[in-house]
C-alpha cells in the first residue's frame, strides 16, 4: 500500500528532525568562547543547560496539544478522547527518569562521538525486555530474546570500535571515550525503567501521547532547572570541564553564549527539533506503525553518522559499520520485523509455485471434482 503525501511528510520530518536534535547538541558541544569574568576560552560543556532545553521542547508540546484540542472542539463532531480524569503526577516518576537520563547522555555526548552516541542507545531494548519480563509479568518469544543477544554483540562491536578509534582520535582520550559509552548505557537501563513506569502507570488512563510527552517535560524542565542553583555549589573535580570544577555552571553558559551568539543557536535547534521529533514520532505510530518508527529511528543513525564523517567530526572505522548493522538486525527481530518480511516471502514462493505447476494444480482439482462426484 502506498504512502499517501502526509505520511510522507510525518516520516520526513522524523528523519530530519531526530538526526537535528543529536547533531544539534554534539555542535553545541563543539564551541569555544570566554565565560565570565573574562575568564580565558573553553570548550562549551554544560549538558544540564542543554538538557534544560530538551524538556523546554518537550513542554511545547502541551502547547501543541491545546492548540489541536482547541481546532477539534470547532469541528462538529469532536474526535480527541478528552473525557478521561488522571492525576498528573503519574508523570512525576517517568520524568525524574526522563531527567536523569537525557542528563547523563549530555554528559556522555562531550566524551564520545556522536554516532556511537546514537548506536549505543539501541541498548534500551535489552533492558526494557528484561524489566518488562520481570515487572510487567511480559513473555518474550524467542525471536525477542534472539534480537536481545544480538543487539548485545552489536553493543560490543560498536564498543570495540570506539576502544580501537580512542588511540587515533585527538578531539577525546582514550579514557572519556570508555567512560562516555558506559554512561550512555547507563543511561538505557534508566530510559528503560522510565518505558516500564510509562507503560504500567500513564498508557492505561488513555492520555494523549503529546499530552503526555508535555507533563513530563514540564516536570523535568522546572525540576532541573531548580537543581541548577544546587549543581553551582558541587566541586566535581576534573570530571567538570567548566573553569570552576563545579557540577555545572549555568552562568558560565549564559556568558558563553553572549560571546559566541552561534551556541544559542544550536541549542535553539535542540529544543525545537525535539519538540517537532516528538510529535512527528506520535505520528508514524498513529498513521503508519510502531516498525516503521523503529526503521525510521534507525535510519537516523544512518543520518547522523554520515553527516558526522562529511563535517569531520570523527573518522570512518569498519567496525562501527558493522556494530550498526548488528544492531539493526537485533532491533529488527526484538520489533518483530521479520514477520512481515518472512509473510511476504512465503507468500511469493507459493505464488511462483502456483504459477510453475498450474496444469497440475487444474487436475489435481479435477480429480477432486470427479471423486466429489462419484
Amino acid at each position: 500500500m502506498a504512502w499517501t503525501k502526509y505520511q510522507l511528510f510525518i516520516a520526513g520530518l522524523m528523519l530530519t528532525t531526530g538526526s537535528i536534535n543529536t547533531l544539534s547538541a554534539k555542535w553545541a558541544d563543539m564551541f569555544s568562547a570566554k565565560g565570565c569574568k573574562d575568564s580565558p576560552e573553553h570548550g562549551f560543556a554544560h549538558p544540564f543547560v542543554q538538557a534544560v532545553g530538551m524538556f523546554l521542547g518537550e513542554l511545547s508540546c502541551l502547547a501543541v496539544f491545546h492548540m489541536l484540542l482547541c481546532h477539534d472542539r470547532r469541528r462538529p463532531e469532536p474526535k480527541m478522547n478528552t473525557c478521561q480524569s488522571f492525576n498528573p503526577l503519574l508523570f512525576l516518576s517517568p520524568a525524574l527518569c526522563d531527567m536523569t537520563a537525557t542528563s547523563i547522555m549530555y554528559v556522555a555526548l562531550n566524551m564520545t562521538s556522536a554516532s556511537s552516541f546514537q548506536m549505543l542507545r539501541g541498548a534500551v531494548i535489552i533492558f526494557t525486555g528484561l524489566l518488562s519480563v520481570a515487572f510487567l509479568g511480559r513473555r518474550l518469544v524467542a525471536s525477542q530474546w534472539t534480537g536481545i543477544l544480538i543487539t548485545i554483540l552489536g553493543l560490543i562491536v560498536v564498543g570495540l570500535a570506539d576502544f580501537m578509534s580512542g588511540h587515533k582520535d585527538d578531539s577525546h582520550k582514550l579514557n572519556e571515550v570508555i567512560t562516555g559509552d558506559l554512561l550512555i548505557i547507563m543511561a538505557q537501563v534508566i530510559a528503560a525503567v522510565q518505558m516500564v513506569l510509562e507503560e504500567k502507570f500513564v498508557y492505561k488512563h488513555d492520555v494523549h501521547p503529546l499530552r503526555a510527552v508535555g507533563t513530563e517535560g514540564f516536570f523535568g524542565f522546572f525540576i532541573l532547572s531548580l537543581l541548577l542553583i544546587p549543581f553551582f555549589y558541587i566541586p566535581v573535580g576534573s570530571f567538570s570541564n567548566n573553569p570552576r570544577h563545579v557540577l555545572e555552571d549555568a552562568l558560565d553558559a549564559f556568558c558563553q553564549i553572549s560571546h559566541n551568539p552561534m551556541i544559542i543557536l544550536a541549542l535553539l535547534g535542540n529544543t525545537v527539533s525535539i519538540a517537532f521529533f516528538n510529535f512527528a514520532g506520535i505520528s508514524v505510530t498513529k498513521e503508519i506503525s510502531a516498525t516503521t518508527r523503529m526503521v525510521l529511528d534507525s535510519l537516523r543513525t544512518v543520518v547522523i553518522w554520515v553527516v558526522s564523517l562529511a563535517l569531520g567530526w570523527e573518522q570512518f572505522h569498519g567496525l562501527q559499520v558493522l556494530g550498526f548493522i548488528v544492531l539493526l538486525v537485533g532491533a529488527a527481530l526484538y520489533n518483530g520485523l521479520h514477520r512481515p518480511l518472512l509473510a511476504r516471502i512465503l507468500c511469493c514462493a507459493s505464488v511462483e509455485e502456483e504459477e510453475v505447476n498450474p496444469v497440475e494444480r487444474t487436475s489435481l482439482l479435477d480429480g477432486g471434482r470427479v471423486q466429489e462426484e462419484g
